[in-house]
């Protein structure tokens, strides 16, 4: 039997891609394997958004050299980079672009001599996530172009995936006995703007997956523009859609929001925010910043820095910028110092620990509900996600102590009795 290994490196919809490579693979021909020596072959699924993660592609490549198994490149890196990749990587034994991905169960069959591999099918996963939650994608590539972002030429256009097809997948993962799902794209919130009369929307969709049973949907990447009433409304008033709302913001100056080909002003986004908490008081916020864009002054990191203040953000996570081929932004002058955006993300992150903390502590005594989704070291401690934290270590962590033995998946109360920067603690509620 030949030992599938399988590296996946960058986001959640690459992961999603991975899953649907192992379900390539029958299981009486292959096995899979997260001991790489043993493995025959090695798959890398990489990532191209940033230039710190093309590196750690590249050094992942590299790094399976002293391994006898035939490395095989997929991915966001290969369809950027293919002839590139081919020309200066002679250490892959198979470099596939996403584009080809129709193809791909054809050059697995050359190179592993093998006849029954299956093709990719959006139906078929081998879901790497614990056995109560999976990502859920609904759509592929992105129309915004936004001036810091390559995934429009790395993905393509945005493409809605068909209605149908998504409640199947669905009714399939709560069927194997998963209880948490996250939907995923690059633009979550058009859903379905791109069929006939632009329906079904994404609150369509959403009232759909409700029917079907989760204990948990959860909404990942919302543009702030395409947020409507509807959506906020829905959210508020469901139990089962976690009151999260993940809505990456990059910066608050109108200088460089117009620089980064965003479709919304500072004001608009601030009003955003306050509809949301208005209209859904327990909503949990979380955003991603861009710190160091080009052209980017002190004034410009103290409007940031304000709106930090203002809007105060359950969870924030900040990138220094990383200017990227073919976009608009890498063409823009006035770079900022390497050592400057570094200074200035710091300074972000800084605030944020500050913020985080307050809510943080302001939570002490508060019973949430979620899953048990592991067992800590110690004895009788565990880990819960609540709508409070999403399923991608981007966020804090929940612990909490149960005299009691629990098992992963179990739907649990648990009192917070203490709060620390990122983190809670909290105690089971018998």
């Amino acid at each position: 039997m030949k030992k599938i290994g399988l590296i996946s490196l960058g986001c959640a919809k690459n992961l999603v891609d991975s899953e649907m490579i192992l379900a390539m693979f029958p299981h009486d021909r292959f096995a899979f394997t997260t001991v790489l020596s043993e493995a025959d072959f090695i798959i890398v699924n990489t990532c191209g958004f940033i230039e710190s993660a093309k590196r750690e592609s590249i050094d992942t490549i590299l790094g399976l050299a002293k391994y006898k198994a035939k490395v095989i490149v997929v991915g966001c890196l290969a369809q950027r980079y293919l002839d590139e990749l081919k020309e200066l990587i002679p250490e892959a034994d198979l470099i596939v672009a996403i584009k080809d991905y129709g193809e791909l169960h054809n050059y697995f069959k050359q190179l592993m001599g093998e006849e029954d591999i299956l093709p990719m099918n959006p139906l078929r996963r081998v879901v790497s996530t614990s056995s109560f939650t999976a990502y859920l994608r609904i759509s592929e590539g992105c129309n915004n172009f936004c001036s810091f972002c390559a995934i429009p030429f790395i993905r393509g256009r945005f493409v809605s995936r068909p209605y149908e097809e998504i409640l199947t997948e669905a009714r399939q993962l709560k069927e194997q006995g998963v209880k948490e799902i996250s939907l995923i794209s690059q633009d979550t919130t058009i859903y379905g703007q791109d069929f006939p009369n632009q329906k079904p929307n994404i609150c369509d969709l959403l009232r759909a997956l409700e029917e079907i049973g989760f204990y948990s949907i959860r909404l990942l990447y919302l543009y702030p523009s395409e947020i409507s009433d509807e959506l906020i409304d829905l959210i508020a008033s469901s139990k089962a859609i976690a009151h999260y709302f993940d809505i990456p913001v990059q910066c608050a100056s109108d200088k460089l929001l117009k620089l980064m080909k965003r479709h919304c002003d500072q004001k608009e986004t601030v009003a955003l925010f306050h509809k949301i908490k208005q209209k859904c008081p327990d909503a949990v916020l979380r955003t991603t910043l861009i710190a160091g864009f080009s052209g980017e002054t002190i004034e410009d990191q103290r409007q940031t820095l304000k709106f930090l203040e203002d809007i105060r953000f359950d969870h924030m996570g900040c990138f220094t910028y990383s200017p990227e081929e073919g976009t608009y932004g890498a063409t823009l002058p006035h770079k900022v110092r390497t050592a400057t955006k570094q200074k200035r993300a710091n300074e972000l992150m800084a605030a944020q620990r500050k913020i985080s903390y307050e809510l943080n502590k302001a939570r002490v005594g508060e019973v949430m509900e979620g899953l048990v989704i592991d067992q800590g070291s110690r004895k009788n401690e565990y880990r819960l996600r609540s709508y409070w934290n999403a399923p991608d270590d981007i966020d804090g962590n929940i612990y909490f102590s149960s005299q009691k033995p629990l098992q992963i998946g179990d739907v649990v109360k648990v009192r917070i009795t203490g709060a620390f920067v990122y983190d809670l603690h909290g105690e089971l509620v018998e």
